[in-house]
């Protein structure tokens, strides 16, 4: 298939990529330095003329949740514009398919009884990045129905690897322990542990967004999730685990949310039988490798240090 993936740089873009290489596919990854901006639809058109692909991968958005609500305007128009944009210039293309990577947080404040979260679930987004990913939904409907271009939508939930940033809390736990290390010793901060969330590792996301664009049914909704939901303060302590110095925690208040799900987590049983995907690395090797990483940036910071002492 020769694909085009929007948002190659960010966190999942560059897994992608790779999976869409090592299956023999024909790539071409764009992000905002070597593409088109994702609120010119001109570009778009051009690009998408240009390549001709069989299927877009539709990545790149505003990803931050908490910056979202500091400015909600922007988020729409990137979310919910520029997904305009990108499938205004894939409907003249016969016969492309476009996957549209939207979210979990759409669904919103729910309560263990709602659980666990199916396609059907309400969706009741509670930060206006949630309510800009409900807005691209509708958007990427639309143009199914009324323009009859084939989109197919994917929902991830929480998913991470090795890389992702430290605004979130894997990441940002793994780091901190990885500094523990180097120090010899040390204290993790952290803010309320007590959400449980459903974890999935990047790689096993990225296949299921291959497997969707070759299996999945047009104008179809897809959640993409483990099934299973796991304490936050779980992860911390199985990175804890990993490490090779003694680490304390400690409570930050000023790191606690005012604003907190209890508990998310969702079926995959409709891609399950579309697809035939089902998860295939468990949290704790997930999380090995996302400390790895972490320790291999803090060796980085360590030796780009002496190098500027020198």
């Amino acid at each position: 298939m020769r694909a085009i993936v929007t948002g190659a740089s960010g966190f999942v873009g560059p897994y992608l990529v790779e999976h869409l290489g090592s299956q023999g596919d024909e790539v071409h990854g764009v992000d905002s330095t070597s593409g088109p901006d994702l609120l010119d639809p001109q570009g778009w058109h051009a690009l998408f003329e240009s390549v001709r692909p069989d299927v877009v991968y539709h990545l790149a958005g505003w990803a931050d949740v908490g910056g979202s609500w500091d400015n909600p305007h922007a988020a729409f128009r990137v979310n919910a514009e520029g997904t305009m944009n990108v499938l205004l210039g894939a409907r003249p293309i016969q016969g492309v398919r476009v996957i549209l990577v939207s979210s979990a947080d759409i669904y919103g404040t729910v309560t263990p009884t709602e659980l666990p979260l199916t396609e059907d679930s309400p969706v009741k987004p509670r930060s206006p990045y949630g309510a800009s990913k409900e807005a691209a939904e509708a958007i990427a409907r639309q143009f199914n129905r009324g323009f009859g271009v084939d989109t197919v939508i994917a929902r991830p939930f929480n998913h991470i690897g090795p890389g992702q940033t430290p605004k979130f809390a894997a990441a940002a736990f793994a780091l901190k322990v990885a500094q523990c290390e180097r120090d010899g010793g040390g204290t993790v901060t952290h803010g309320d542990l007590s959400p449980r969330r459903d974890f999935l590792d990047v790689r096993d996301v990225v296949r299921a967004y291959r497997l969707l664009a070759q299996h999945g049914t047009s104008g179809t909704t897809y959640n993409i999730c483990s099934g299973k939901d796991t304490q936050v303060t779980d992860v911390l302590q199985m990175l804890i685990d990993e490490a090779n110095v003694p680490i304390r925690t400690l409570t930050d208040p000023d790191l606690i949310r005012p604003i907190e799900l209890a508990v998310h987590r969702g079926s995959y049983d409709r891609l399950a039988a579309a697809t035939g995907w089902k998860p295939e690395i468990n949290l704790r090797t997930t999380l090995a490798d996302v400390l790895a990483h972490a320790r291999a940036t803090v060796i980085n910071e360590v030796t780009d240090t002496k190098q500027e002492n020198q």
